[in-house]
């Protein structure tokens, strides 16, 4: 132990005081870095200071940052501002007058005056105070040694979200906060609040047996303007995606068809293109279809427009969960939504497997009709079923072709077209996944001069 004489300079006594004046983001105190940052404030603010405990403080706030995959400090508390849920960003971003906003919007920007201060507070504030107390001692090197977090403001180079990045450098190029509040309000009332507001695309997954939302950080990137083909198939999905983001009526969607045809691709790239406009997505694995009720619950007072994907979708005779599909497919009572709608795809146009064996009269049911009838008639629950079939040769050598052209590959199309044809029957037969797969094959070659080699023993 090694007490110090450590004076408490007007930096810390304020960082410290912003913190406790803290009131809408109070939920900020309770994030790991910046309560540690608080703990270490209130500590060398007391009447004793021991040198061991302020370097074990010290460093386990910087590792902290650190471990956030940042040192920047501003950084950090512009990004926990953005995406904090408390009752202004809650309200805000349904964009209508509410009672005490007034009030509400003048503690937050008295809240952002606090939160720049903090902000801005320098590591080397409190190293100096400790070198001083440590004048003619040797530990007075071990302080100075001590790492200093950045007070810069820059936009991370992975940013690239645009109205992300835009609300971010109001905050960056502003030298009061307070007068952000307006930019704050647009950007919830656009975009939403919390984990909404930072991604576009989640996975529904149970955590110690609790389902919960997973923020996808690099969702696929796949873009409408990449598929070809298929044009028909997709505008149908996409006009109503589009009913669906401008608020009037708008159905379940089914994708089914045979495999590789772009069902999947095509929902992931409706999301890519329309994002910015309110649209979320969550991956709800078939295993969870139970979990639906739950889900709508915590997604119909969002103001952004969700589509729950369910990939590959496909029941066995003897799964029960469809059922719960059924239900929310009906619309009942909890679970009708005008935020939430279903895309999912299948390679089957009956959801629900049925055997020669369902066909006996012996069963020991007494109505198998009408059984057998419930099985069938899931997919036509789903509003708009649309069908993607495999390419007759003339549609799959357009998709080649296509692909081809975009990714500039310079090559005889008589050639082009024989290879095309010999991979697609020595491989996975017809579809655009095969056209996709044999150009990157392709590519490959052009790209480091091979020739091309694609023969069979």
């Amino acid at each position: 132990m090694h007490n110090v004489n450590f004076r408490t300079s007007f930096e810390v006594e304020n960082a410290k005081l912003a913190l406790n004046s803290i009131s809408i983001y109070r939920n900020l105190l309770k994030d790991k870095v910046i309560g540690s940052l608080y703990v270490l404030l209130d500590y060398v603010t007391g009447e004793k200071v021991d040198l061991d405990n302020t370097a074990d403080l010290y460093n386990d706030f910087f590792f902290k940052l650190a471990q956030s995959g940042s040192n920047s400090l501003e950084n950090y508390i512009v990004n926990k501002i953005v995406f904090d849920e408390n009752p202004f960003s809650i309200k805000q971003q349904f964009n209508k007058p509410y009672e005490g906003q007034k009030d509400i919007e003048n503690a937050v920007k008295n809240d952002l005056k606090n939160l720049q201060i903090v902000a801005r507070f320098k590591g080397r504030i409190i190293k100096d105070g400790l070198s001083k107390s440590l004048e003619d001692s040797n530990y007075k090197f071990v302080v100075n040694a001590f790492p200093e977090w950045d007070t810069e403001k820059t936009l991370k180079s992975d940013e690239v979200v645009e109205y992300i990045k835009a609300i971010k450098e109001k905050f960056y190029n502003s030298d009061n906060w307070d007068k952000c509040v307006d930019d704050l309000k647009n950007f919830h009332g656009n975009y939403g609040c919390g984990e909404f507001a930072k991604y576009r695309a989640f996975a529904w997954d149970h955590i110690d047996g609790k389902g919960q939302f997973k923020g996808i950080s690099n969702p696929d990137p796949i873009q409408l303007s990449q598929l070809i083909g298929y044009k028909d198939e997709r505008s149908v999905v996409i006009e109503n995606t589009l009913q669906f983001l401008k608020g009037f009526s708008s159905n379940n969607v089914l994708l089914h068809g045979d495999r590789g045809t772009g069902k999947s691709s095509t929902v992931k790239a409706i999301l890519n293109k329309y994002y910015a406009e309110g649209l979320r997505m969550i991956e709800l694995p078939k295993a969870y279809i139970v979990d639906f009720p739950e889900i709508i619950r915590n997604l119909k007072n969002r103001s952004q427009k969700f589509i729950v994907f369910i990939d590959d979708l496909v029941f066995g005779d003897n799964e029960e969960s469809y059922t719960t599909l059924k239900s929310v497919l009906e619309g009942g009572l909890e679970s009708r939504s005008s935020n939430i709608l279903i895309y999912a795809t299948s390679n089957r146009r009956h959801l629900v497997k049925e055997y020669f064996s369902d066909r006996e009269q012996d069963s020991d049911e007494l109505h198998v009709s009408d059984s057998k009838q419930e099985k069938l008639s899931l997919a036509d629950r789903f509003g708009i079923n649309v069908l993607f079939s495999s390419p007759d040769k003339k549609e799959y050598l357009e998709i080649v072709d296509g692909l081809a052209n975009r990714r500039k590959i310079d090559i005889d199309k008589e050639i082009l077209h024989r290879e095309a044809n010999k991979w697609e029957m020595w491989y996975n037969g017809r579809s655009a996944r095969t056209a996709v797969q044999f150009i990157d094959w392709l590519e490959g070659h052009k790209l480091v001069g091979d020739e091309l080699t694609l023969d069979k023993e």
